[in-house]
């Protein structure tokens, strides 16, 4: 029984290494954001897998706080690269940079203010647009 613990460690440690490596590989060459990102993704895992096998084969409890951060360190990284990677350049023409959409707030803005003063009947009103009554 011995022998086939051994046996399973090596060959999932081997995988483990092969696995990194490959990611490695991918985060130096990328050529997107995303196979970088992918690939990073790929690395924690591996990292929390390689900490794992480690935790099982010495049957220590001890290295699962630094599986939970692990982990952690791995979700919160690829949730923010997502978030910059999912913001659009100006310059690709797929979405409006922050002047445009000032610049459209500001001519939303204007077409309420308008269509405020418009709805109001000063005659019947008795008063301005903004409620007053003289």
């Amino acid at each position: 029984m011995e022998l086939v613990l051994v046996v399973a460690v090596v060959l999932t440690a081997a995988m483990l290494a092969v696995g990194a490596t490959l990611a490695v590989v991918r985060v130096e060459r990328g050529p997107s954001m995303l196979d970088r990102t992918v690939a990073f993704d790929v690395l924690t895992t591996t990292l929390v897998g390689a900490v794992a096998l480690e935790a099982a084969w010495s049957r220590r409890t001890e290295t699962i706080p630094i599986l939970v951060v692990l982990s952690l360190v791995g979700f919160v990284g690829s949730v923010v690269i997502s978030r910059f990677a999912a913001r659009e350049r100006p310059d690709e023409g797929t979405g409006r940079g922050r002047a445009d959409a000032a610049a459209e707030g500001a001519q939303r803005h204007q077409a309420e203010r308008q269509e405020r003063g418009a709805a109001v009947d000063t005659e019947h009103h008795g008063g301005s647009p903004d409620g007053e009554v003289r």
